[in-house]
């Protein structure tokens, strides 16, 4: 049976306020979280500012060499909100008002209370699909392999619930963690090893340290196998197991 190819995605960050860091950026991790039930890998994340250019050109990159990317940011009603337009223009596509998403905002705002600046929230590329957005009612889209959504976390996150039905399904990564009472560095060679023994997974090594005891920090390592076949994800766990014993910690 021939492996399947992992599905894997990206996500472009696009705003000042995330650069300037007068904002803090959640959607990366919610996105990754979203996506890890339907078998999608995470794989890349960019940063840029609310420049056309640089939008078009991390927005063609990224489309090319992943299944699918999603953005965040830059489709509300401001000077700013520059989103719609970089990505018709990464496109080559006319960007005009999408008649459901105008019908949609008319139903929200008064008639005197819907003005031009809230008709932009309905512009999009000729051909996007809509992106439902429970919360505020200014939708997102899709154009191609392309998410668009909003980067207020909780409509962002809402948004996400009509993008399910649109993925194909991966295989699930499976995780595997366990904590010793030893520095990393300790492990660090015999991890080594066992990597090296087990190519099917990835092993991730992360330090930390807890509170204070006879006057001196007590920490640890928390270690993570991650793999798609169950197996080798098992194997490697007992591998580690057994080198923290070596040292005469019991993993916890």
């Amino acid at each position: 049976m021939t492996e399947k190819t992992p599905i894997k995605a990206a996500v472009l960050v696009i705003g000042d306020e995330i650069l300037s860091g007068r904002t803090q950026d959640v959607n990366v991790a919610a996105i990754a979280r979203f996506l890890a039930p339907f078998g999608i890998d995470l794989a890349e994340a960019r940063f840029v500012p609310d420049v056309e250019g640089e939008i078009v050109a991390a927005l063609n990159a990224l489309r090319a060499r992943y299944s699918y990317l999603f953005t965040t940011g830059g489709i509300g009603p401001t000077h700013d909100d520059i989103t719609a337009d970089s990505v018709g223009a990464a496109f080559g596509l006319p960007v005009t008002h999408h008649p459901d998403a105008l019908a949609l905002l008319a139903a929200r705002y008064k008639p005197d209370d819907f003005n031009e600046r809230r008709r932009r929230m309905a512009r999009m590329p000729e051909g996007a699909s809509l992106i439902a957005n429970p919360v505020s009612a200014a939708p997102g889209f899709q154009i191609g392999n392309v998410f668009v959504l909003a980067g207020v976390p909780k409509i962002m996150q809402a948004m996400l619930e009509d993008v399910g039905h649109r993925l194909e399904q991966g295989v699930p990564l499976i995780s595997r963690n366990l904590t010793v009472r030893l520095p990393e560095g300790r492990l660090a060679e015999g991890l080594a090893a066992i990597q090296r023994e087990n190519p099917a997974v990835s092993i991730g090594s992360y330090p930390f340290f807890a509170e204070m005891r006879a006057g001196a920090a007590m920490g640890g390592t928390t270690l993570v196998v991650r793999g798609r076949d169950e197996t080798a994800v098992d194997a490697a766990m007992r591998q580690i197991a057994a080198l923290a014993k070596s040292f005469g910690a019991e993993p916890e």
